[in-house]
């Protein structure tokens, strides 16, 4: 369904104003290279990306190529990433991820959706990160918990469904600005947009928000 145009020009409200809000807004897992990036979003499924940015940086240097990943043993990697959660599974799916990229691409991160759908670990959130934040290619919006929660508050979509909810949000915004959007939702919802206790007298958007699901204090 297409958008409306008030919902179009209160999105670009809304966003306009993050902007100015959250200039600084970037990926907050810790990388230098897209390799990097893929393992640290992986590692942050179910993670806050601070233990994660605690974690990573002694497994790039144990680990700095594929191949080195691919040849760590299981046992070693789990008591590297234990801190994460869900250790066990994250290892395996690493470790089969870095196995891949060396058999099927010459050790290097791939730079399309398709390619990295099929790694191990890697779905279309984690595609989306990738190819925004290492790669700057736009392919769509990130969506996380805080992402999805402003969205449905904002009045963006009333999905909960985390691909239907991308759907709404790229067409909603301007394709230069998909990779940008999930870093000013993330950084909005840390600061104002709080799960149970949103702090909406203060919102910098509270104009354009109708609140929904916010019980009236």
């Amino acid at each position: 369904m297409k958008p409306s145009a008030a919902l179009r020009r209160r999105t670009n409200q809304i966003f306009r104003t993050l902007k100015r809000t959250y200039p600084d807004a970037h990926c907050a897992l810790h990388f230098t290279t897209p390799l990097q990036l893929l393992i640290a979003t992986i590692l942050s499924a179910q993670c806050t990306d601070e233990r994660v940015n605690q974690v990573t940086p002694a497994l790039f240097a144990r680990c700095p190529n594929a191949a080195a990943l691919a040849c760590i043993s299981q046992a070693e990697l789990e008591r590297m990433i234990h801190s994460t959660g869900f250790y066990r599974a994250k290892a395996r799916s690493l470790r089969s991820c870095a196995a891949s990229l060396v058999a099927d691409h010459r050790g290097e991160v791939p730079r399309t959706m398709e390619a990295l759908h099929r790694l191990a670990g890697v779905g279309r959130k984690t595609a989306n990160v990738v190819l925004g934040n290492a790669f700057h290619l736009a392919e769509g919006v990130v969506v996380d918990t805080h992402v999805g929660r402003l969205s449905r508050r904002m009045g963006l979509t009333r999905h909960h469904d985390p691909v239907k909810v991308e759907s709404a949000l790229v067409r909603l915004l301007p394709k230069e600005d998909w990779t940008l959007a999930s870093h000013l939702l993330i950084s909005h919802g840390r600061k104002r947009c709080n799960a149970r206790k949103p702090d909406c007298p203060r919102c910098e958007i509270k104009t354009f928000c109708p609140k929904r699901g916010v019980r009236p204090r």
